[in-house]
C-alpha cells in the first residue's frame, strides 16, 4: 500500500521551511512513503497535479500578526476551483503546522484557519498526538512538543537569528511526529478503503 504525502507550504524567511523539511522527514520514515515537498511560491499546473494526486496534503504556514501569510491566504483562495470541482480533494487525509517569532504569537488562529479551510474541501484532519512537554518544574524547552499544541505542530524562531539556527531541535522532532502520524493514518485509511472495495465480492458467496 503506498502512501504519497504533500507538503504544501509557504516560507518568508526559511524557518517555516525547516519545519516543512522536518514534516517531510517524518512521513518519509513510514515504509513505503512518497513524500514531495511543495512551496507555494508559484501556483502553477505542477502543484495542482501533485496536490490532486497525493494522499494526504500538510499545510504549512508562517503566523503573521496572527494568521498566515498572505502567500498562503492566496493560495487558499486560489483552490476555489478545486473546490467548485465537486470537492475533489475532498476524504484526503489534512493537516498543519505554523512557525512564529513569538512562543504564544497566536499560532492557534493560523492552525484553526488551516483547519477550517481543510474543512471546507471535505478533508480529514489529522491532529498531533503527543502529550504536551515543558509543563512541569523538570520539564524543559527539549520536550517533545514543548508548546502544547494538538491541532497541528508549532515551532518558535528566535526573530534575531536565522534558519540555520532556528526553530530548535525539539520543535522539529515535533513536526517530524506530525509527519509520521500523517503517513500512518493515510496508510490506514486507503486499507480501509481497500478493504470496503473487497466486501462486496466477499459478500457475494455467502449470498448466494
Amino acid at each position: 500500500m503506498h502512501v504519497r504525502i504533500a507538503v504544501a507550504y509557504h516560507s518568508g524567511y526559511g524557518h517555516t521551511a525547516r519545519q516543512a523539511e522536518a514534516v517531510a522527514a517524518g512521513a518519509g520514515k513510514v515504509e513505503d512513503t512518497t513524500v514531495r515537498l511543495l512551496p507555494l511560491t508559484e501556483l502553477d499546473d505542477e502543484l495542482w497535479q501533485a496536490l490532486d494526486e497525493a494522499d494526504a496534503i500538510v499545510f504549512g504556514s508562517p503566523t503573521y500578526m496572527g494568521g498566515s501569510s498572505a502567500v498562503f491566504r492566496t493560495f487558499v483562495e486560489a483552490t476555489s476551483q478545486v473546490w467548485g470541482d465537486n470537492m475533489r480533494w475532498k476524504d484526503k487525509i489534512g493537516a498543519g503546522f505554523t512557525n512564529s517569532g513569538n512562543m504564544a504569537g497566536d499560532k492557534l488562529h493560523t492552525l484553526t484557519d488551516i483547519a477550517l479551510f481543510a474543512a471546507q474541501h471535505g478533508m480529514i484532519w489529522v491532529g498531533l498526538a503527543e502529550y504536551g512537554g515543558w509543563n512541569t518544574s523538570t520539564g524543559s524547552p527539549e520536550d517533545l512538543n514543548r508548546l502544547g499544541s494538538w491541532l497541528g505542530a508549532m515551532s518558535q524562531s528566535d526573530n534575531d537569528q536565522g534558519p540555520e539556527t532556528t526553530p530548535c531541535a525539539s520543535d522539529l522532532r515535533t513536526a517530524e511526529a506530525l509527519g509520521r502520524r500523517v503517513a500512518e493514518i493515510t496508510r490506514l485509511q486507503l486499507r480501509g478503503r481497500a478493504a470496503a472495495a473487497l466486501e462486496p465480492a466477499a459478500l457475494e458467496p455467502a449470498a448466494r
